[in-house]
């Protein structure tokens, strides 16, 4: 089913459900006793009421021989049964299915964040969290899909045991209807729901792509108007997601009518058949085969689920290409130095990196976190980068881009990221360093405030500075900053600048900071200026570049 092209998704996927057997089990046991219950009941409750009627048309004297307690307790028994295993099964199908996607989704993030940053970043945030939301959701009807097969041999076994009481031919009747009916169901499914639950997911993903990114934007599209633009964008796209899910409603509506017609022949035909047998069993039959087609067509039904499987399987299996990177701390023995722009950079040494706007600056950087390809150009302790572990390589450096990333969260929550056992002395004291500290102290509830999507409750220059107390939280040998004192006015630059050479006397931290001004000069002890792509150390030990 569905998985044939997401091997890797297979295997991940039966290792969770090897993990939740023990649920599995208990759903699939549950499920085969409601649906044999279901059948059972409805077909005695026919028999019955049936049975009742001709009683009392028969006289008194048949009413007071008429057994009706044993028939009756039976009812009260099977309802009983049916509701209690109901539940059981929901609850461990779905406990076994959110279990499972509680570990998947972990799994896609941690093998997506080790791919190569030309794949990892290809992705934007609205269609990895289309894939890592909606995608994993489809999947999980797979989890709760595994006890139909129980139920569907208890609905069939129970419907036909009921049904042969009645006599051999219409016994033989519901057998060829629940074939067609199965048979039916799952050629309609392949044919008519596929393409649209697969185009489902595809639109959908698109759509969420489209919001996440617009709404990214607000302000800018405030400013230039384009509101109407953007709305027609999201129109456009949740109506062609609106088209497809018509199309996938319409194609459902037919399975149902072929269903419906069906068991409609069906049970006229097990009740035809059922002639000369007693009443009350006749009913039993027909009513045994109502709910018997009723139970098949809900499990084939399922097979509706499979294009929209098969999608998401071949939108995630890209994602699982990648072994998780070892996310354990690695213990440094010593400060490492750096090979850069053809020079070796002591432990401990600030090194200001300069240029204009678009030298690669800030490529340089993420050459040396591992962020971008780096073959030959960038080495740490004499290994070239692109040699080492990840992990590795960015455990030598704690980083402040220019554009830091905030959870939505506390300002608390944002600095532990660099630092989970920090204490709040700690906290205050990065603070403190960033000049962010008389700041937060403002706010209602200190650390513990709440800053919105992405810092959006404070200014730019003070979500730069939280970045930047995060970076002084991280225990490396290198602070690295990407334009640390942009936005800044010249007063709370300058004071930055001054804890920040107090900062490093403390620490004995090496600091590469990029700016493509001056500032900060005063605290290196070694400048690397660039100006194009190739770089190359002049007879001054400082590095200028060369065209290319």
């Amino acid at each position: 089913m569905s998985l044939r092209h997401a091997p890797g998704l297979r295997r991940l996927l039966a290792a969770e459900r090897r993990r939740q057997r023990k649920a599995l089990a208990l759903a699939a046991a549950a499920s085969a006793v409601t649906a044999a219950a279901s059948v059972t009941l409805l077909g005695i409750s026919g028999w019955f009421i049936t049975g009742a009627a001709l009683a009392g048309v028969a006289g008194m004297a048949v009413v007071q021989t008429f057994n009706y307690l044993l028939p009756a307790a039976a009812i009260r028994l099977l309802a009983i049964l049916r509701t209690g295993f109901r539940y059981i099964e929901r609850l461990s199908s779905h406990t076994a299915a959110l279990g499972a996607l509680a570990a998947i989704r972990p799994r896609l993030f941690a093998s997506l964040a080790a791919a190569p940053p030309r794949e990892a970043l290809a992705l934007s945030g609205g269609e990895a969290s289309a894939r890592l939301v909606q995608d994993v959701d489809a999947i999980e009807t797979l989890f709760v899909r595994l006890s139909n097969p129980w139920a569907a041999a208890a609905t069939v076994i129970g419907g036909l045991g009921l049904t042969l009481l009645a006599g051999w031919a219409p016994a033989a009747a519901l057998a060829l209807a629940i074939a067609l009916a199965a048979g039916a169901g799952r050629l309609m499914a392949a044919r008519l729901t596929t393409r649209p639950a697969e185009a489902i997911q595809v639109r959908a993903g698109e759509l969420k792509d489209a919001v996440a990114a617009l709404a990214a934007a607000a302000p800018e599209l405030r400013c230039y108007g384009l509101e109407d633009w953007a709305v027609d964008e999201i129109d456009r796209r949740g109506r062609a997601l609106g088209v497809e899910q018509v199309r996938r409603v319409a194609a459902q509506g037919w399975i149902v009518a072929v269903q419906s017609g069906l068991a409609g022949i069906a049970v006229t035909a097990v009740v035809a058949l059922s002639v000369g047998v007693a009443l009350p069993l006749a009913a039993l039959a027909g009513l045994a085969s109502v709910v018997t087609l009723e139970l098949v067509a809900a499990v084939v039904k399922a097979a509706e689920q499979d294009g929209a499987v098969a999608e998401a399987g071949r939108r995630l299996e890209p994602l699982l290409a990648h072994e998780p990177l070892a996310t354990r701390p690695l213990a440094l023995h010593a400060a490492p130095s750096l090979g850069l722009a053809g020079q070796i950079l002591r432990p401990g040494e600030r090194v200001l990196i300069s240029g204009p706007s678009g030298c690669g600056k800030t490529t340089l950087l993420e050459q040396l976190l591992a962020l971008r390809d780096s073959a030959g150009l960038v080495t740490i302790d004499g290994r070239d980068v692109a040699d080492l572990a990840p992990a590795a390589a960015r455990a030598c450096f704690a980083y402040a881009p220019q554009d830091s990333a905030l959870l939505a969260g506390t300002v608390r929550e944002n600095l532990l990221l660099a630092a989970p056992d920090a204490s709040d002395d700690d906290l205050w004291a990065a603070l403190q360093d960033a000049v962010l500290d008389q700041r937060v102290r403002q706010m209602p509830d200190g650390l513990d405030s709440w800053i919105g999507e992405n810092g959006a409750r404070l200014s730019g220059g003070e979500r730069r500075r939280l970045g930047l107390a995060r970076a002084y939280l991280r225990p490396a040998p290198w602070l690295m900053l990407d334009e640390p004192t942009e936005g800044l006015d010249s007063w709370t630059e300058a004071l930055v600048l001054r804890r920040l050479d107090a900062r490093l006397t403390r620490s004995g931290q090496g600091l590469l900071m990029v700016s493509h001004q001056d500032v900060g000069l005063v605290h290196a002890t070694r400048r690397i200026a660039l100006a194009g792509a190739v770089l190359t150390p002049t007879a001054s030990g400082a590095a200028t570049t060369r065209p290319t």
